[in-house]
Formats: structure tokens, sequence, C-alpha cells
């Protein structure tokens, strides 16, 4: 192994869960150098929602690793397969998507990835150009080439076969579609999450069976989320969108665990390892956690907004941690003075309901005009008040007489 090699492969290597086969990938990689011809990396993502959080770039972060090594990356987008729905560690049947709902969603994708990705050396396609002209006759040609007992032993259908589970016969026809989007693309490596390498292996072996050198695949873990337990996901609610605005995405960075922060350093940020290496040093030797955490939240604002926005959402930040009110905020007028406070924050947008509004007060988030609220029953008479939940959440409230309003 060469140079180039050895570090085309230490990239590649860097923050996966695992590269099948190492030694079909370092052949490729010589190959590559010894004729120029650049690689075809494929990435395929399902448009199953409008947006791209932090957990889908850990794959883009690859890619684009990848891609500055002088190779062609293919961006994937799903929107034959998505109608299906990706049964992936799911134990009941997905209900696939209908076409309105993943051509709205796919508008985004791309343009988000974008913000990762090099669009000069990205190629863009769609699954649905040869999986529909496939027709019927071709898809069972295509479903020929794989067997049911090699289906079965995907980890999520057998559990759902031994416990009774139903299994719809499309959801064998999902990793084999996905499967033929690499013969279609001749790929020559395949990433996705760890709960997608059963599919990357299918691959593979629809690869072989059509005569094509067969794709190495790349998982890369799946990121936790802000609660450091769950996997990102909007769903869950521990997500930090791409397109989020640049105050809020470094505030959730900065929310995030010490310990979280140095699985983010090596999925999200593009810092030399040796780097990190030496910030994790620093910070066993007593340096103050926080500061290094903030080069990672400025770093990764700046990468979606500029380099200007994560200054100033540094200084937001810390202007709001030193209990500093933002220039503009939200300003409320309510009318029916006196009003509980638990009402108040409902009304205000700033508890989704006067239960949870309670449960702010007791854990001590919730400040009228920078005094705690302690008091469940609190009632503000008429008048202005400057009301915050948490660090991040304010309203200027304007309270009315029920008689005046």
């Amino acid at each position: 192994m060469n140079e180039f090699v050895q570090h085309a492969l230490s990239v590649t290597r860097r923050g996966c869960d695992e590269l099948l086969p190492e030694s079909e990938w370092v052949t490729k990689l010589a190959r590559s150098q010894a004729t120029g011809k650049p690689l075809r990396i494929k990435l395929g993502l399902d448009p199953t929602a409008p947006d791209i959080h932090l957990g889908h770039t850990v794959v883009l972060n690859k890619l684009r690793q990848l891609q500055d090594l002088g190779h062609t990356v293919i961006f994937l987008i799903g929107d034959f397969t998505s109608m299906i729905g990706d049964p992936s560690g799911r134990n009941v049947t997905r209900p696939p998507l209908t076409r309105e709902q993943i051509e709205l969603n796919a508008q985004t994708y791309y343009q988000q990835a974008s913000l990762v990705l090099d669009p000069a050396r990205t190629e863009v396609r769609y699954n649905s150009e040869w999986s529909d002209p496939l027709g019927a006759r071709g898809m069972i040609q295509l479903a020929a080439r794989y067997t049911v007992a090699r289906m079965m032993e995907r980890d999520d259908f057998s559990k759902r076969f031994k416990s009774g589970t139903p299994i719809s016969v499309h959801e064998f026809l999902y990793p084999l579609m996905q499967g033929y989007d690499s013969v279609a693309l001749h790929s020559d490596l395949e990433l996705g999450g760890t709960d997608q390498k059963f599919n990357l292996l299918v691959g593979r072996a629809l690869q072989s069976e059509y005569g094509q050198e067969p794709q190495c695949i790349l998982t890369m873990p799946l990121l936790e989320g802000l609660d450091g337990v769950e996997k990102m996901s909007k769903s869950k609610g521990n997500y930090i969108g791409i397109a989020e605005p640049a105050n809020d995405m470094f505030a959730k960075l900065l929310s995030i665990s010490d310990e979280l922060m140095w699985r983010y350093f090596t999925l999200l940020s593009f810092t030399d390892e040796s780097e990190i290496e030496r910030l994790r040093f620093e910070a066993q030797g007593g340096r103050n956690p926080k500061e290094i955490k903030v080069l990672l939240a400025k770093e990764i604002t700046a990468r979606f907004h500029s380099v200007a926005a994560a200054e100033a959402a540094e200084e937001d930040f810390n202007h709001r941690s030193r209990g500093g009110v933002p220039d503009e905020i939200p300003e409320v007028q309510l009318s029916g003075a006196p009003l509980g406070i638990g009402v108040v924050l409902k009304q205000a947008n700033l508890a989704p309901s006067t239960s949870q509004a309670m449960r702010l007060i007791e854990g001590g988030g919730v400040r009228v005009d920078g005094s705690v609220v302690s008091d469940k029953g609190l009632q503000l008479p008429p008048g202005n008040y400057v009301i915050q939940v948490g660090k991040r959440k304010f309203a200027r409230v304007s309270l009315v007489d029920v008689f005046l309003a």
C-alpha cells in the first residue's frame, strides 16, 4: 500500500462502524489511483421527511471526505423505494408514502445536502429512472436472483416471523430494489447507517449476479440525539435540523453532554483526529469542556450558515446566559387579567399546555422580569412583563384588564 492509498483508507475508516471487505476497497483505491478513474460512491436516501438533521450528515460528511479524495459521489433519492417503505429495524409493516408526499419531501433534500457535498462532484439520481421501466416481467426476473432463505437471515424479518408478526411480500422487495440500484449505478462503494447493513449486502450479491464487480460497503454509526440515548430523530424531538436558525443550532450543540461531545467531534467535525486527541488531553488536564464544546458548536454552525452567523450565535448565547433579553422577541397581548401564570405561558406559546407549564415552573425554568417563578398559583395583574422559559424562549406579554379589553 502506497502513501496515497494508506491516507485514503484512513479517511474511509474514520468514525466508521464497518468497512467490508477492506481488502477489496484497498484494491479499488489502488486501481483508481493507477488509472486516474474516480470510484463511484453511492448513498441512497428515501425522502420520508422534508428536512435533513445532523444525524443524516454523518454519512454526508463521509461522502464529502471521499469527494475530496477525487471520487464521484452519487446522491440517490429513493423516490421509487419510498413508495415501498423501508422495513429496516421495524417490527411492524411500514406504511408507504404517497407520490405527492415523496415529491414534496424530495424538493428540499438535495438543496440541504449541498450544504455538505460539493455540487460540482455530485451526481444526483432518482431510482425511479430504472425501477419504473423494470415492469412486472423485470421485477420477477430480479426476484429470481435472491432466495427467501437469504432474505429471512435479516434480523428484523426473522424476529417478526418467529413472533407471528405479519410480513408483507412487498417488504421483501425493498432490499431487492435498493440492491438493484447498485447494479444500475455500477457502484464501487455504498454507504449507510448500521441499520442498513443487510440492504447494502444485497447490493453486493445482486451485482455479482449481474456480472459486475461487487461494491464494498461502509456503515456509519447512528448518531445519538440531544438526549444522548436515542438516535437522532425528528419524531423523538432530540434532533438538530441543518436548516434551523444559527442561534438555535449553536445553543442545541452546547446543550449536549461533555461525554457526547467527543462522539459529535468524531462523526460531525472536520477537525483533524490528532487535534481532537489534543483537545481531549486538555480536557482531562482540567480545561473547561464547555470551551471545547464552543469550538464544535461554532464549526458546525458556520458550516450550515457562516462564520459571522456562528460568532453572532455565540454572542447571543452568552448574552442570554448572563440573563440578558434578546433585542427581538415576540410581543403578545392577552386580555382577562389577572391571569394565572400557567394560562399565560400557554397563551403566549411558551408552553404547549398548562400542565407542561406547571412542570416547567416546578423545574425552576420560568422567569418573570428576571425573577424565577416558584408559585404555580401566581396570578399576574394587568401590566407588561418579560417572560422567559428556559434559556432561549422569551415573550413580551401585555396583560389587559378584562373590563378594558
